[in-house]
């Protein structure tokens, strides 16, 4: 069995547990709005506009038997630079505003994410930060291309209003197979360990938002009853 085996079958009850929350069963079904939906691209929005930072911290804090990391992690920060311009792009297609969503401040559980991941390359083991990317692009690909599908005729918006999660999903197979081959070739167990228990903490982290986007959303629709 490979790491990222292992990684998988050690986190399944915590990926089980994220697309199990009702709001991402809802968007899977086509039964999400366009506000909720705006809600989760502002989010994106917030913590996909420091992948690129994340990922720098974490090359510049490995250690120097971790080289060969540091240079494909130089080659992640290429693929990834510009992304947050994507979900602005977005948004706008959706007719969400652009400008008020840049200049927008993320909720409390996306700065708790983003928060933790920075803390956990600086405290524990930069190889952490690889748990949150199982989390973000390993969890895009299985549900990404299928929820921009469903939603694009629930709610009736243009395909443009959907690249980011199109190209989290089955177009990001090659990124995915990128990430793949990076964490079976960590071979020391105190690095793997680290990836399993930053993962866990990501997929619980990463649920929170989609946990208080719904409960937001739910609030205003009392609001106005």
């Amino acid at each position: 069995m490979t790491f990222h085996q292992e990684l998988l079958a050690a986190t399944e009850a915590e990926r089980n547990s994220l697309i199990s929350i009702p709001i991402v069963t809802q968007a899977l079904s086509g039964q999400a709005t366009r506000e909720q939906y705006l809600a989760f691209l502002q989010e994106a929005f917030h913590h996909v506009r420091h992948t690129v930072p994340l990922l720098m911290s974490c090359g510049s804090k490995l250690p120097t038997r971790l080289e060969w990391l540091r240079v494909l992690v130089g080659e992640y920060i290429k693929d990834e630079m510009g992304h947050q311009e994507w979900v602005l792009d977005d948004i706008a297609a959706a007719g969400g505003d652009r400008a008020k969503a840049a200049a927008s401040e993320p909720s409390v559980p996306t700065e708790v994410m983003v928060a933790y991941a920075y803390d956990t390359i600086a405290r524990r083991n930069p190889v952490s930060f690889f748990g949150m990317v199982l989390v973000l692009e390993g969890t895009s690909v299985a549900l990404a291309t299928r929820a921009a599908d469903v939603m694009e005729k629930s709610l009736d918006l243009p395909r443009s209003a959907f690249s980011y999660l199109r190209s989290h999903g089955d177009l990001d197979i090659e990124h995915v197979a990128f990430f793949i081959d990076l964490i079976n070739q960590l071979d020391d167990p105190s690095d793997r360990a680290a990836v399993v228990y930053a993962a866990r903490r990501f997929y619980r982290l990463y649920g929170d938002i989609f946990r208080d986007i719904a409960a937001r959303h739910d609030a205003k629709l009392e609001a106005l009853a």
